[in-house]
């Protein structure tokens, strides 16, 4: 009975970081609907008439900033009394472009926001979560281990938040902190809306991949699987499922997938239209 009652989400403090729209949101939503009480960190409050849960308190933070997130951390605490569930959601992405063309800043800006963003949210969480035994989820993406070519920075973030799940799973097992990544693919929000659908050259060097990986999911179902993932403890969370298959063979299939994709010439011949946007890779969001 002890077990189920650890694996319930009803009573729970939790804190969603990048939390006032897209997949955040969503899965703040989730969680309130679940019995949790929820608290989100993002860079602005929600604007003049935005739909906002009742059950949802926003506060206003950058995870780039420690002093910002230990802040939030600290009212989380002072105001509901603890923390149990931790959702490193906050992240950005960029338009698509080489590496040889892309702007340092905006490479600065991916790594700074979705890895020491990241690290920033888990630093100041930890005693929390450690002192109730808690559940860290840690958002990556597909792209920890598919060819990252046309948004290398992007990938390079994501396999690091990967390895951050991976260590932390055997750091934190002594304390009875779960650590779940999450990886998803396509997710219906304003990100990829802007950085895909209306990129006809990232549009089409997604076609390029096989239709059955191209499957989109709405913010509501990958916040769904989160929520399942937590109350389950998982190590990892894949939508659409089929990634777990590509996941568990990408040691196998990653290098000839590589090897097919330098000389695809549909793909380089994509890559060199990136290629041309040198300073060009800022979203407006």
């Amino acid at each position: 009975m002890a077990e189920r009652s650890d694996r319930s989400i009803a009573g729970k403090v939790a804190l969603v970081t990048g939390g006032g729209r897209g997949l955040g949101a969503a899965t703040a939503r989730a969680l309130a609907a679940a019995g949790a009480r929820v608290f989100v960190v993002d860079l602005h409050r929600p604007a003049a008439g935005e739909t906002i849960d009742e059950r949802v308190t926003h506060l206003v933070g950058d995870v780039t900033d420690l002093g910002d997130m230990t802040r939030a951390v600290e009212t989380v605490i002072r105001d509901a009394g603890r923390l149990d569930i931790v959702i490193a959601n906050a992240g950005v992405v960029a338009r698509g472009v080489t590496l040889r063309a892309s702007s340092a800043p905006m490479a600065d800006r991916l790594l700074d926001v979705n890895v020491r963003g990241v690290l920033n949210t888990v630093r100041a969480a930890l005693p929390g979560l450690i002192e109730n035994r808690g559940r860290l989820v840690l958002i990556s993406s597909v792209f920890a281990f598919v060819n990252g070519a046309g948004t290398i920075p992007y990938a390079m973030s994501k396999a690091a938040v990967e390895q951050l799940g991976r260590g932390l799973r055997v750091e934190l097992a002594a304390h009875g902190v779960s650590v779940t990544t999450a990886y998803f693919a396509m997710i219906n929000t304003d990100m990829i809306r802007q950085s895909v659908d209306e990129d006809p050259a990232a549009q089409a060097l997604l076609d390029t991949q096989p239709r059955f990986l191209r499957k989109r999911i709405s913010p509501e179902q990958a916040a769904q699987a989160i929520v399942e993932g937590l109350r389950r403890r998982d190590v990892r969370v894949f939508r659409p499922r089929r990634w777990t298959l590509v996941s568990r063979l990408r040691g196998i299939v990653a290098p000839a997938l590589d090897s097919a994709l330098a000389r695809d010439r549909t793909v380089q011949n994509i890559l060199q239209r990136l290629d041309a946007r040198e300073g060009k890779d800022f979203l407006t969001t």
